[in-house]
């Protein structure tokens, strides 16, 4: 008896199984193709959301941090400057403290001062790439500016005479022409 009852617990077994199989094909033979591209395409939209609104986040960050770059880019060159701030400052401080027993020496001191205070100005310049626009020789339109003509036995027609207001480059470009008087 105890046989029989294994044969039987080992065919019940077995059905089971099979039965499990047979719903199993069942359960894939069911699902409606419509269905499962409805889900494909429910997916597909979850993941293309999700990429647009990271594409999104990420150009308004690089929007930020271009108006950020672009708000604080002359941050490096005001430091600079504030140097030069500074020094004239203690000029204007040494002048009110000064000895007026003696002009002379105070006078020298405020000429030194001065020299130095645009020596400094004119390396930050530099180092900001802003350059001198040379006037010797001929006029160039490009970087000179016209404001009078003049006659002049030493220069030749179209020729700088004088200078009136230094011009100025910033790498390539004109900041500002320089202002001069050109020979008739």
């Amino acid at each position: 008896m105890s046989q029989e009852n294994e044969n039987l617990e080992e065919s019940q077994t077995e059905e089971t199984v099979e039965s499990q199989d047979v719903d199993k094909e069942e359960e894939t033979e069911e699902t409606d193709p419509l269905e499962a591209a409805q889900a494909e395409a429910a997916e597909w939209k979850d993941k293309y959301l999700r990429a647009h609104a990271d594409f999104e986040n990420t150009k308004r960050r690089l929007e930020k941090d271009k108006a950020n770059a672009v708000s604080y880019a002359n941050e490096s060159f005001a430091k600079d400057i504030l140097a030069v701030i500074d020094s004239f400052e203690n000029a204007l401080n040494s002048i009110e403290s000064a000895d007026e027993k003696n002009p002379s020496e105070v006078l020298e001191k405020m000429k030194e001062g001065v020299t130095l205070t645009y020596e400094q100005l004119k390396k930050i310049l530099e180092k900001n790439h802003i350059k001198e626009i040379v006037c010797d020789g001929a006029f160039d339109p490009e970087v000179h500016q016209a404001i009078m003509q003049v006659e002049s036995d030493k220069h030749e027609s179209g020729d700088v005479v004088q200078v009136m207001q230094k011009g100025y480059t910033i790498k390539d470009r004109v900041l500002r022409p320089a202002m001069v008087s050109t020979c008739k």
